[in-house]
């Protein structure tokens, strides 16, 4: 490893998720007893040739990894441990050295997440997660990977209460299939495409768009009343205000990637006047693009 380029990120195909702080903040503050553990970070690497990460001084968070494909790596002290396909490890939050990195030969193709708590501490000693037991070998457990894509995909229509609520109750959920993967069957998933789910995979289609609320209601032959209705009861949120929670969380990834202009971004996300999407963005993240640009990046160095 010493004589290649090691990365963090940036994998053809790779998928990740850092959630900001600030979310988390006001969350936290509304709403104490939701969130007892929470997702930080979470993402997919596949075929992650020279993934490189160390922690001189551990990491704060969790750290759930779980290998589909070739191996990998992981020391934690001066301990080291080899990941095989179909093993996982669960690191706790830590102040040990830590580090884990992919096979130059056959480079692992991981599912990770990052998470933490106000209860860390005592949920690792309760469930007995320990730094040094090394990686477990289990079946191919297409539960959990069902369970992360309804985590990510949650997470990427925005940040709203609902939305970061099903993450984190999801997450037990999805810590239960890895520790306790043997009470854990493959079931077919049920993919239903009614009325909310059709209109918001439109509302990511046209995220470059004006929509109105009559728009979408005209997709479904409804009064704009009554689907309104119908969307509140099943979101929590009118049409428009979830739509431009998908812009805003559209513009964070955007931000977070590239090195795009601002106006261009608002340009992207069918805002003509730049000033009045840089007022928007800083109502619903609490702080300007240009400050979300360089959360983004303090963040992105806490993230695999």
């Amino acid at each position: 490893m010493n004589n290649v380029i090691k990365r963090r990120d940036g994998f053809e195909g790779e998928k990740i998720i850092s959630i900001p702080p600030k979310v988390w903040k006001d969350c936290l503050k509304k709403f104490p007893e939701l969130f007892h553990i929470y997702i930080t970070h979470i993402g997919y690497f596949p075929k992650a040739s020279f993934h490189y990460r160390e922690r001189k001084t551990g990491c704060d968070d969790n750290i759930l990894i779980y290998c589909l494909q070739g191996k990998g790596y992981y020391m934690i002290n001066n301990k080291r441990f080899e990941v095989h396909p179909n093993q996982f490890f669960l690191l706790p939050a830590t102040s040990e050295y830590t580090r884990y990195w992919a096979d130059e030969e056959e480079p692992w193709t991981i599912y990770w997440v990052h998470f933490t708590g106000s209860i860390i501490e005592n949920f690792n000693t309760s469930l007995d997660i320990k730094s040094l037991k090394g990686p477990v070998q289990i079946p191919f457990n297409a539960k959990a990977l069902e369970i992360w894509d309804n985590i990510y995909q949650s997470l990427e229509l925005g940040y709203s209460i609902e939305n970061l609520c099903n993450a984190s109750f999801c997450l037990y959920h999805l810590i239960a299939a890895f520790l306790f993967y043997d009470k854990h069957i493959e079931t077919k998933k049920d993919n239903p495409y009614d009325i909310i789910t059709s209109t918001i995979v439109n509302m990511k289609a046209c995220i470059d768009k004006k929509l109105t609320v009559e728009d979408m209601a005209k997709q479904h032959l409804l009064s704009a009343s009554h689907f309104s209705n119908l969307f509140r009861k099943a979101t929590g949120m009118p049409p428009i205000d979830y739509f431009i929670h998908l812009k805003m969380q559209k513009a964070c990834q955007l931000l977070y990637s590239n090195e795009t202009k601002i106006k261009l971004i608002a340009m992207d996300l069918g805002y003509d006047d730049p000033y009045y999407f840089s007022r928007l963005f800083k109502k619903y993240m609490g702080l300007s693009p240009e400050q979300y640009k360089l959360t983004a990046n303090r963040t992105a160095s806490a993230a695999l």
